[in-house]
């Protein structure tokens, strides 16, 4: 199996340079300049799009590789992103210092999934916006990308639990759409959809 090193090695953008679709629909919520975390954002289309957006970026990723093209993606669309080397698996951010959180394919293993996604939402500060989008485990009978292990996809009912108690939720949906992010996401998928917002 190839680490994520390896696959963004590979020449060009395995997503592709522009965001993720749910994730443009969510961003008009966020208020202007906002603080903005990404976990697991690879090669860093969504977070240099939300930087084009005036939005203050920080881009944690355990590939220093995607990382590295991250950068130079920001750099070549003239804006700035902060990022940061770390295993989600037990990285912490500051608790309430971001009005959102975006989580766009981030595939956790259940061993720690709900852990990971509770430590992340402590980041948000009052009001602040969790986004995630993610591959349903109904995208095994699907050829559009993501990881070939149910125990890495979750249902709606999964992420509601993961985040209970802790936001409110704004919307939450499951089902198929088109994708079309580069080689890694093209075609038709199964994915879940969540919006969740911290008490003011």
């Amino acid at each position: 199996m190839k680490t994520w090193d390896q696959r963004f090695s590979e020449p060009g953008y395995k997503y592709g340079t522009a965001p993720n679709r749910f994730l443009a629909e969510q961003e008009p919520r966020l208020p202007a300049g906002s603080r903005v975390l990404l976990p697991g954002d690879g090669e860093g289309r969504n977070s240099v799009w939300l930087a084009e957006r005036g939005h203050q970026v920080l881009a944690v990723d355990n590939s220093q590789v995607g990382l590295d093209k991250a950068l130079a993606l920001a750099a070549n669309r003239g804006v700035t992103i902060t990022t940061l080397n770390a295993d989600l698996a037990a990285w912490a951010p500051p608790p309430a210092t971001c009005a959102a959180v975006v989580l766009i394919y981030v595939h956790l293993p259940g061993s720690f999934r709900a852990d990971a996604h509770r430590r992340l939402a402590g980041a948000l500060a009052p009001g602040g916006w969790l986004v995630l989008e993610s591959f349903h485990p109904r995208q095994l009978g699907y050829q559009s990308g993501g990881p070939r292990d149910v125990d890495m996809l979750s249902d709606l009912a999964t992420i509601r639990a993961d985040f209970a108690g802790l936001l409110e939720e704004v919307q939450g949906w499951e089902g198929e759409v088109e994708l079309d992010e580069g080689e890694g996401h093209r075609g038709p998928a199964f994915v879940t959809r969540y919006v969740g917002r911290r008490a003011t």
